[in-house]
């Protein structure tokens, strides 16, 4: 019984979490290092992140600097750069790459705006699936006899309280990351 609401809880934990990446990679108008996790570059053979084999800084508000720290990787990661779906155009000055950000139409940030709010939707939905699951696990184990009503009870409430944090969570980040896109 207890394993149920510490994996509902895990479970619930992770979709929090992933959420908190993908808002992360959002491209803001501001730079953000985070934008490149997803890209790699051909290191020897090995798609390897940029982060790995380069200095990745922000020098001002919409400027991501990379210097590598083996110069003969600047045409492979600009390369890599140009070929991902971030869609800025790096420039490249023959020691390191930069990436200026172009601040967001109004448009554009209404359309993050709903992008954001559709992706914490999401989440909720996948929170409350973890909690069906959960409720459906709990009524078997009481069919089978392996506890009773009252820990039936007992445990659906949990569930539920935890269910309720998690999608609190999900409001507040939601929440916050629309306002920071609006903000810029």
């Amino acid at each position: 019984m207890n394993t149920v609401i510490k994996s509902t809880e895990e479970k619930m934990d992770k979709s929090v979490q992933h959420l908190e990446t993908e808002f992360s990679e959002i491209r803001a108008g501001r730079a953000n290092p985070a934008v490149l996790d997803k890209v790699k570059v051909d290191y020897y053979g090995a798609p390897t992140a940029i982060n790995q084999v380069a200095a990745v800084s922000v020098t001002e508000a919409r400027t991501l600097v990379i210097q590598p720290w083996d110069t003969s990787l600047l045409r492979s990661i600009e390369k890599a750069i140009q070929v991902s779906d971030i869609g800025i155009n790096p420039q490249n000055d023959g020691k390191v790459i930069r990436m200026i950000f172009p601040p967001l139409t109004e448009d554009r940030r209404k359309e993050i705006v709903k992008d954001i709010a559709k992706m914490g939707e999401e989440t909720k939905v996948a929170v409350r699936s973890i909690r069906r699951e959960s409720m459906e696990k709990l009524k078997s184990m009481k069919k089978k006899s392996e506890i009773t009503e009252d820990d039936q009870k007992t445990s659906e409430k949990k569930i539920q309280d935890i269910t309720d944090k998690h999608i609190k969570t999900i409001d507040s980040l939601t929440e916050k990351k629309q306002k920071q896109i609006m903000e810029i």
